[in-house]
């Protein structure tokens, strides 16, 4: 199957994401409890500033507004009937900005976690997962969505459920987990169990990685656990902007444009393909990270040691691809930029 993003693939060593969607959406005005895929009909402005942000900043790729957008979520919105509307919406959006450029932008409908635990832990079913997954995914589909973009998953059953799901509606798909407890997503998987998860999938990603987690010196690690386990489809990188930190009542992410652009060339060198920001990454961060990726020449692979130095300690002494379990270790300081 060929679509936007392969081809696009074919020509390039590597691919820019784009950044958060939460925080540039706060930034605009959205309070805190709202839904933010309400604002694909309410706000659509504002919606097409977001993408234009990442798109003009240099993205190649960005996800639409609909992480939220699945029945279960919608429903703490009493939205749960408008799953379509709003998915479609999402990408109609979406589709106007990169049809706008004159660049080839894809345009990938973000897909996040339904908000619920699978079964037998849980009460979400795989056959329920699947429904919720295909009903957004036939809406980002008649919105013009190039390819759609599961993130921020923890469990490997419910990225199954959506990859089955997407099979369902005919579309290829990439797929990132957040690796955010010691190395490990909160169901406990580390980097290489994904690489086996994804390699057994009937329908197949057109690349996988990891996205958000606890800052960009843990998902490099995590990056390069992927790299370790020699896979075959492309990697994705989409790490924080820092740490967040808690200040006036709000999160804020530490990241400077410049450690983001020392995280995207890092992210390059430890073998990601696909590079975006996550938490905290605005278009000024994005526009640091193109600039870098496109004039910093590719290195070798770095090692922890040099992660550390460049972007701040990890946030535990191992990755769990050794064993270990989950301790602890002290962040140390990021070096001070001039």
């Amino acid at each position: 199957m060929t679509n936007a993003l392969s081809n696009l693939l074919k020509t390039r060593d590597w691919l820019m994401a784009d950044g958060a969607t939460g925080t540039n959406l706060f930034n605009m005005g959205l309070m805190s409890g709202d839904a933010p895929e309400m604002w694909n009909v309410d706000e659509t402005a504002k919606i097409i500033a977001l993408y234009k942000g990442a798109a003009d900043a240099g993205s190649d790729i960005f996800l639409t507004n609909s992480f939220g957008a699945n029945a279960s979520r919608l429903k703490l919105h009493g939205a749960e009937g408008r799953v379509k509307e709003l998915n479609k919406a999402a990408a109609e959006l979406g589709r106007e900005v990169a049809d706008a450029s004159e660049r080839v932008i894809v345009v990938a409908g973000s897909v996040g976690p339904t908000g619920e635990i699978m079964a037998p832990m849980g009460s979400l079913t795989h056959e329920i997962a699947v429904e919720m997954f295909h009903e957004q995914a036939e809406g980002l589909k008649a919105g013009g969505a190039d390819v759609l973009w599961v993130e921020t998953i923890s469990a490997p059953e419910e990225f199954a459920a959506a990859s089955e799901a997407f099979a369902l509606a005919d579309m290829p798909w990439c797929g990132t987990m957040s690796f955010d407890t010691a190395g490990r997503t909160m169901m406990g998987l580390t980097s290489a169990d994904m690489v086996k998860k994804v390699g057994k999938l009937a329908h197949q990603p057109f690349g996988f990685g990891a996205n958000c987690g606890v800052g960009a010196s843990d998902l490099l690690r995590t990056v390069l656990g992927f790299a370790a386990a020699d896979p075959t489809l492309p990697i994705i990188a989409k790490g924080n902007a820092g740490i967040p930190k808690y200040h006036d009542g709000h999160i804020h992410y530490d990241g400077t444009p410049a450690l983001m652009a020392d995280y995207a060339v890092l992210a390059r060198d430890c073998g990601a393909t696909i590079i975006g920001g996550c938490c905290g990454t605005t278009p000024e961060h994005l526009r640091a990270m193109r600039e870098a990726l496109e004039t910093r020449p590719k290195g070798a692979s770095p090692s922890l040691e040099a992660i550390a130095q460049a972007l701040g300690g990890f946030s535990s002494a191992s990755d769990g691809t050794d064993g270990a379990g989950p301790a602890a270790s002290p962040r140390r300081g990021r070096r001070r930029r001039a």
